[in-house]
């Protein structure tokens, strides 16, 4: 059910960005007050991330204000930050539907909106998309503005400053505003600041500027001297040496709480020439106390009640396997001091707090740059550490190249923990994890494995640890695990050996992962064998050919895509036995998946119990 727009008298006259620029400017801070009443309220019923959002209102309404979208370009990195937006952009009424089934999409999507200019989910991907449509706006004529919104956090990336560099060199016009929210201001700095900013971002700064270097062009000494003295000027009151060097106009920080101070900077380089920044301070969670004292927290929340300032209790309940991950980890940096953990941003999500805080000096969190974490992996391997990288899915996608080219190619022991295998569920298809077995499988030297509950978890981690031979991977879902009971003690499984959990007749189901309950539930009213391959790279050759011989069908069942997967290499390995087989895969289509809760997803893909047993009768009855 959505809100009440009544209660947002002000907010209900700006349903569009059109109707928000037909609204007098001293109208702005009530816009922005009533907008984040409106996402307080709105978050609590849908569940969502929340604090991002609750720091980018007032950037929100005067970007909107300013610049003519959608004709005008604005571009968001990840799109975490992105909920203000939608709410401005048309779909206010449909927020209660954000992330789940059917609903709005989580992020920035191009096929929502025409105000959603580049679909997001991954950092780092907002400038090289705007020097793009900032040089197809040259190109035009027809006088189109760019503005891409990056967060401080993925300012980190080596994806930016590539783009940052191409931009400087291209020289096109286009404005970055760099949404910093580290630290707060202090009134006196940003009321400072925000005054500076305008002076620095005015037709007269400029016209000097610009007057300056046209008039010194035939004196190059005298050129560079005076450069120099701008530069120590400018570095006195901001720090905006390395985007000058980069090739752009550095303007700010400003307090990217004052709406009016926004609207006008924004206004004086809305027509500035060449790449600019604007840096804006920011405060996460702004507006609402619990969410300022804990923005990490406070990213993303389940349904709750803004008046009660806590999250809603959690029932006490199965661990997840991002813990049990987190659980092992510290119990073999016990026993090994050569372990080293390396993360790139994802330490609260990959289960890593405790370890951090337990051992810091084995700790490495690399910020967003997955590629450099891989490499970094790779240098420690060949130093005789033993490197533990823990990274999602769709995240190790970002540094293929480096498990390839820095890791596998030179065999070094790097352990890859890779979390949210398979479906996560509501933040869509930039984060389902679809691909992983099938771009890993194909690399040489790799070891795959895929635990079917949360005692192979650990197991299989303690597997990889001991292996030397070269990388290896362990995949799991996002969530609770299976209720399996937890055996403390650590033992090297056999590498490339399934295990036969249910003999029957006829059908033999060769499961690989999480999936493995359902597939014995579906095998019960089939009388099916349930193989746990549990390797998906090498695979057991001799569990394949045994299972071939004494059943008239088999069928691989995996979370990843079928095309590629570990059903595949159950195909390839038949042919190389030259034993025709029937053979069923059951998986992820050849499609992106759509957001919804996991339960779902995978309910509407046929991969729960029911789902596969149809799945299987359908084809036997073929």
């Amino acid at each position: 059910m959505s809100l009440d727009i009544s209660q947002f008298p002000v907010l209900a006259q700006a349903n569009t960005p059109n109707e928000l620029r037909q609204l007098p400017q001293a109208l702005l801070p009530q816009v922005a007050d009533e907008l984040r009443e409106f996402l307080l309220k709105s978050v609590g019923m849908s569940s969502g991330h929340f604090a991002s959002g609750l720091g980018t209102v007032e950037l929100t309404v005067a970007l909107h204000y300013v610049y003519n979208t959608p004709f005008d370009r604005l571009i968001w990195d990840v799109g975490h930050q992105a909920y203000p937006h939608k709410i401005l952009t048309g779909r206010r009424d449909k927020m209660h539907t954000i992330r789940q089934k059917d609903g709005l999409h989580p992020f920035p999507w191009r096929e929502e909106s025409e105000y959603d200019t580049f679909s997001v989910g991954h950092s780092g991907t907002s400038i090289s998309a705007a020097l793009a449509m900032a040089i197809a706006a040259e190109k035009e004529q027809a006088g189109r503005k760019v503005v891409a919104v990056i967060g401080d956090g993925a300012m980190t990336g080596g994806m930016v400053f590539e783009a940052m560099n191409h931009a400087g060199d291209l020289h096109n016009d286009m404005l970055v505003v760099l949404n910093d929210n580290e630290m707060s201001i202090s009134e006196n700095v940003g009321a400072l600041n925000n005054h500076l900013a305008q002076l620095m971002s005015g037709r007269f700064y400029t016209t000097l500027r610009e007057g300056g270097k046209k008039v010194l062009k035939g004196m190059p000494v005298i050129k560079e001297m005076a450069k120099r003295t701008e530069e120590h000027l400018k570095g006195m009151v901001v720090p905006g040496t390395l985007f000058e060097e980069l090739g752009f106009n550095y303007i700010g920080p400003i307090d990217g709480h004052d709406v009016d101070a926004l609207v006008e900077t924004m206004r004086n380089m809305r027509n500035l020439k060449g790449p600019q920044v604007l840096h804006i301070m920011t405060k996460k969670g702004r507006g609402y106390e619990p969410a300022e004292k804990d923005p990490i927290g406070w990213h993303a929340v389940p349904k709750f009640d803004p008046s009660l300032f806590k999250k809603p209790a959690t029932k006490p309940g199965l661990p997840t396997f991002s813990q049990v991950f987190g659980k092992w980890l510290c119990d073999i940096a016990e026993q090994d001091e050569k372990v080293l953990a390396i993360t790139p941003a994802m330490r609260e999500g990959s289960g890593m707090v405790e370890f951090s805080q337990r051992f810091p000096k084995q700790y490495f969190d690399a910020a967003i740059a997955e590629q450099h974490a891989v490499t970094l992996a790779a240098g420690f391997a060949c130093e005789g550490f033993k490197p533990v990288v823990a990274i999602y899915s769709t995240f190790l996608q970002r540094a293929y190249d480096q498990l390839i080219h820095d890791v596998a190619l030179q065999q070094l022991p790097v352990l890859f923990a890779i979390d949210r295998g398979g479906i996560v569920g509501a933040d869509g298809p930039t984060h389902q994890g679809a691909f992983d077995l099938s771009f890993m499988r194909c690399i040489p030297n790799m070891v795959i494995m895929a635990p079917s509950d949360e005692n192979e978890c650990r197991q299989m981690l303690y597997t990889g640890y001991c292996y030397d031979a070269g990388p290896s991977a362990v995949r799991y879902p996002r969530g609770s695990a299976t209720g399996a009971m937890q055996v403390e003690s650590m033992t090297a499984l056999p590498i490339g050996k399934g295990v036969i959990k249910r003999i029957g007749k006829r059908i033999a189901i060769l499961n690989f992962g999480t999936l493995l309950a359902s597939a014995l539930t579906a095998a019960e009213s089939l009388d099916a064998t349930v193989v746990d391959m549990r390797f998906v790279k090498p695979l057991d050759v001799d569990l394949i050919k045994e299972m071939a011989l004494t059943h008239e069908v088999l069928v691989t069942v995996e979370e990843n895509a079928i095309i590629g997967g570990a059903g595949a290499g159950v195909l390839e390995q038949l042919q190389k036995l030259k034993m025709p087989k029937a053979v069923l895969q059951i998986g992820l289509p050849d499609e992106f998946i759509k957001h919804g809760s996991p339960e779902e997803v995978i309910h509407d893909l046929q991969l729960d119990a029911e789902g596969i047993l149809a799945q299987i009768n359908a084809y036997l009855a073929q």
